[in-house]
């Protein structure tokens, strides 16, 4: 298939609808970005690479990382992991206080705030060096040894993040915060600063298409059961109070970041990674959102 050229011809058919997106300018170094900033990058199971515009440009993956801490955390502690966080769909915001104190602490699933938060926790208790182990392990799936924290992000996330804060001490206050709260918080931080482009993103969850084992080093990085359920977490609760709307349209599971990224893999086939940081209202990437229903509808690509 001809991805290069399906690519060319739905970015020219986007860009002549205005993109009425915002940037995530309540972290204000994400609020410096240029918003027409736009890539694509796709990585077949084969380890075919297909790619447009920015598709090689950093940007801050933000909550797309929470994945990937889900993915450690899981690899360690396997089902016990479910007894602190559950699995449904938020139907509220990522940020909410409302649902966690409805639900005595326990977030609804560890891709909204407050699940990442709990999973940091956890990595905290299980690694002798948390940040550093980290990201030896995005390192590690993406192949590149040079991927890094922004300290810059992670700063200005941490000066902003009072409703993150809020969070931490509601689940604190029900006990399903072990650590102290600013350790956990400076590593949650850390992990939505990571930066990667495109085609590192799509690289880096290329072992979720491919039930567990990385395609290109064959390493095991998960088993297939893990890898199924933490598929199907993304497909349920990859995009906030939005996720509905997005396996509607796209049909696959995927994650976002409020940095404008979006990540989303065809089991068996291929991982498709896009940035564009306008978001809509719910947080998502207005475009990104865009363009991948128009390219699982033009590929005939979705797993329905």
């Amino acid at each position: 298939m001809d991805y290069n050229n399906i690519f060319f011809k739905i970015n020219t058919s986007l860009n002549k609808i205005k993109d009425h997106g915002k940037v995530a300018s309540y972290i204000p170094e994400l609020n410096n970005i240029d918003p027409n900033k736009f890539g694509v990058h796709l990585t077949t199971l084969n380890n075919e690479h297909y790619s447009i515009g920015d598709s090689n440009e950093k940007f801050s993956i933000q909550s797309i990382a929470k994945v990937l801490a889900l993915t450690l955390a899981y690899k360690m502690k396997g089902e016990k992991l479910w007894k602190r966080i559950d699995v449904e769909p938020s139907g509220t915001s990522f940020n909410s206080l409302v649902q966690l104190e409805y639900n005595h602490g326990i977030p609804r699933n560890p891709l909204i705030n407050a699940g990442a938060i709990v999973i940091c926790d956890i990595l905290i208790s299980n690694l002798e060096n948390p940040k550093k182990d980290f990201l030896e392990f995005i390192r590690e799936l993406s192949g590149n040894k040079t991927l890094n924290f922004s300290s810059k992000t992670a700063e200005s996330e941490k000066i902003t993040g009072f409703t993150n804060m809020a969070l931490v001490n509601l689940m604190k206050s029900f006990n399903n915060i072990k650590n102290d709260i600013d350790v956990v918080m400076d590593f949650y931080f850390n992990l939505c600063s990571i930066e990667m482009t495109c085609k590192e993103l799509s690289r880096t969850f290329l072992f979720l298409t491919n039930d567990g084992i990385d395609p290109i080093t064959n390493n095991k990085i998960l088993s297939e059961s893990k890898s199924k359920r933490i598929n199907a977490i993304m497909l349920l609760c990859g995009f906030y109070d939005e996720a509905g709307e997005f396996a509607f349209k796209v049909g696959l599971p995927g994650k976002s970041g409020v940095g404008g990224g979006i990540v989303a893999i065809h089991p068996n086939k291929y991982s498709i990674a896009v940035w564009s940081p306008r978001l809509n209202k719910k947080g998502n990437s207005q475009k990104g959102m865009n363009f991948l229903e128009k390219f699982t509808t033009k590929t005939q690509s979705s797993i329905f």
